[in-house]
């Protein structure tokens, strides 16, 4: 049930225009990565967990895809600009998918690489990449993933959420406009 409904949310947001629809779509399986648990499925991490685990994958990704978008400098199909390569909206959308997966299992899984794939259509349909882009987006976005789970146990010894008695996180950012890189700490200590 769960999973149509997500169809049907993905299916009436094509009747808007297909750049709205991929620029939104991109960020759903992310999203649903954190806050699924919140429906009432079983998540196999905590919530601050969840969010360090997209923060980091968030992070890998963006430094993969805008240091090759710098560094190739292809041409997209439009002709609007020279940052087609790698397709970051696909990296974003397949990042969250592979995150689901992870953390909910196939059931979930397969319809948010169903998103995913949904966005990297839009984005060869729409002219802004070409196949290769959106495939090597995804293979950015799913490895950005997985490194985020590899790092978990040393963000967990980092944060001291292995102690009950202090609570830290961390929101790293990044700017394209400025590429500048930052980092958001709170801490509640005993």
């Amino acid at each position: 049930m769960r999973l149509k409904l997500l169809i049907l949310m993905a299916l009436a947001g094509l009747q808007m225009r297909a750049q709205v629809v991929d620029d939104c779509l991109q960020y759903v399986p992310a999203a649903v990565a954190v806050g699924l648990d919140f429906c009432g499925v079983e998540a196999r991490h905590e919530l601050r967990e969840r969010i360090a685990l997209t923060a980091t994958a968030y992070t890998a990704l963006t430094i993969a895809a805008g240091s090759l978008k710098l560094v190739i400098s292809e041409r997209r199909p439009d002709g609007s600009d020279y940052k087609s390569f790698p397709s970051g909206h696909a990296a974003r959308a397949f990042m969250g998918a592979e995150l689901v997966r992870s953390e909910y299992g196939w059931q979930w899984g397969v319809g948010a690489y169903a998103v995913a794939t949904g966005v990297a259509a839009l984005r060869v349909t729409g002219d802004h990449h070409y196949l290769h882009d959106v495939a090597a987006g995804a293979a950015i976005g799913v490895l950005s993933a997985r490194l985020a789970y590899w790092l978990l146990p040393y963000e967990r010894r980092l944060m001291g959420w292995d102690k009950s008695d202090v609570t830290v996180s961390a929101l790293p950012t990044y700017d394209y406009g400025t590429r500048t890189i930052g980092v958001a700490l709170t801490a509640t200590l005993p």
